[in-house]
C-alpha cells in the first residue's frame, strides 16, 4: 500500500491549488479516504473524507465551502480542490486510509504555503 500527495506549493490568500493523492496496492473505490494536515507546532487535523458507499463527502468545519475532495477511480487518486486559501491554511497535508483500527497508511504528505 502507498500513498503518493502532490501538487503542493506556495500561494497567495484567496487563491486555488489542487492536491493529487496517488494511490498503489488498493482500490480507493472500496474504501473511505481522507485527508488531515498539520499546520507548524499544531496537531494533526481532520481536512475531509470521501466515502466508499457513494462518493459522499465530509468536510471539516474550517474549510466547509472552499474545499472539494473527489476521487477518480480509473487513475485511483484522490484529489482536493482547495479554493479561497486562506494563510491559516498553511500546513503539510496529508492523505489516509485506515483499513482497520490496526492497520492505517498516511502519505508522505505535501506542504501548503499560503502567503503575500
Amino acid at each position: 500500500v502507498q500513498l503518493v500527495e502532490s501538487g503542493g506549493d506556495l500561494v497567495q490568500p484567496g487563491g486555488s491549488l489542487r492536491l493529487s493523492c496517488g494511490a498503489s496496492g488498493f482500490s480507493i473505490s472500496s474504501y473511505d479516504i481522507k485527508w488531515y494536515r498539520q499546520a507548524p507546532g499544531k496537531e494533526r487535523e481532520y481536512v475531509a473524507t470521501i466515502t466508499s458507499d457513494n462518493g459522499s463527502t465530509v468536510y471539516a468545519d474550517t474549510v466547509t465551502g472552499r474545499f472539494t475532495i473527489s476521487r477518480d477511480n480509473v487513475k485511483n487518486t484522490i484529489n482536493l480542490q482547495m479554493n479561497n486559501l486562506r494563510p491559516e491554511d498553511t500546513a503539510v497535508y496529508y492523505c489516509n486510509i485506515k483499513f482497520t483500527a490496526v492497520n492505517e497508511y498516511w502519505g508522505q504528505g505535501i506542504q501548503v504555503t499560503v502567503s503575500s
